[in-house]
């Protein structure tokens, strides 16, 4: 018996942006940091644009699979690296569906990245704390790089809206 799988052009799409979230993900892993654990978060960029132009669904998507071959491509996959990346991005796409239900114009892509990135960081955070620092000291990182997480958030949403603003809508509407 054979099994055929049939995709159409959002499985195609989702493929491509995945691939170059991933891309991203890995190049700026090679990235030395100031501090542990903290990244531009370059590769959100195009999570961001997939949500402004194609929507929440396929932004979820696009998010999970990149730190999950990202993690895989790494080497990380199950480590506390990945386990850190993992809940930065549930908490992420956890608040950019509750942001896409804002009615009226909603946000932009500025917007968004603020409110992903901060939280990203929120989701690490508690992860960290809840399983591997369980000590309330942690804490007293968490404005630093909270502060470091919105100016970096409105530097990618700002580059972000760049981007989306270049790309035709109705190009991405055709089947």
């Amino acid at each position: 018996m054979q099994i055929k799988i049939l995709s159409d052009r959002t499985d195609h799409l989702v493929a491509w942006l995945a691939a170059l979230a991933i891309m991203i993900h890995v190049i700026e892993s090679a990235i030395p940091s100031i501090l542990p654990g903290l990244k531009p978060g370059l590769a959100n960029i195009i999570t961001i644009a997939v949500l402004v132009l194609f929507g929440w669904s396929m932004a979820a998507w696009v998010s999970l699979l990149r730190v999950l071959v990202g993690s895989l491509l790494l080497g990380t996959f199950l480590s506390p690296t990945f386990l850190m990346s993992f809940s930065g991005a549930i908490a992420t796409i956890l608040v950019l569906w509750l942001a896409s239900k804002v009615p009226g114009k909603g946000f932009s892509a500025i917007g968004f990245s603020l409110l992903a990135a901060m939280a990203h960081m929120t989701g690490q955070f508690t992860c960290a704390w809840l399983l591997f620092i369980p000590h309330s000291g942690l804490w007293h990182l968490y404005p630093v790089l909270m502060t470091v997480a919105v100016i970096l958030g409105i530097i990618n949403g700002i580059i972000c809206q760049k981007i989306i603003d270049k790309i035709d809508p109705e190009s991405c509407k055709k089947s």
